[in-house]
């Protein structure tokens, strides 16, 4: 099965420096898998919070991932600079899929790249709504 070619940083919209810790890296020596899933997190919100006014803490609305895949093209490892890269995949209603990449700092190939979805939710009722406003626009931004 051949992989396909990596994704490149002129692909993506926003970006976000990501350093590594020692505890990202596996027995086997480089980031562990699992590790990426939360750099694709931690870029994702920055975003919503810095851009789109979301309120982790406080605010009524959240969003809650309920899809999520990656696929890596080269390893990694303590004490590597990383970026992620950001851009909008779909914006629907109430959610919205992320593609995500992982960059060595400054390198035009993604090491890794991903997806997930977020799905907006009123946080007391627990049911999905229309993307907020501030939070659609910002999306809109950088969408591919």
């Amino acid at each position: 099965m051949s992989k396909p070619a990596p994704p490149r940083r002129d692909e993506y919209k926003a970006f976000y420096p990501i350093d590594t810790r020692w505890s990202d890296n596996d027995i086997y020596g480089h980031v562990n898998n699992v590790t990426y899933y939360a750099y694709f997190d931690s870029a994702a919100n920055r975003y919503l919070i810095e851009e789109g006014g979301l309120d982790i803490n406080e605010g009524s609305i959240v969003g809650y991932v309920v899809s999520s895949g990656c696929e890596y093209y080269a390893p990694v490892a303590y004490p590597q600079a990383l970026e992620a890269g950001l851009r909008v995949d779909r914006l629907g209603n109430s959610s919205v899929q992320y593609g995500l990449a992982i960059f060595k700092r400054g390198e035009c190939e993604a090491v890794a790249s991903g997806h997930f979805v977020h799905v907006f939710v009123e946080r007391a009722a627990d049911k999905s709504v229309p993307v907020p406003p501030a939070l659609r626009r910002a999306l809109e931004k950088i969408q591919a």
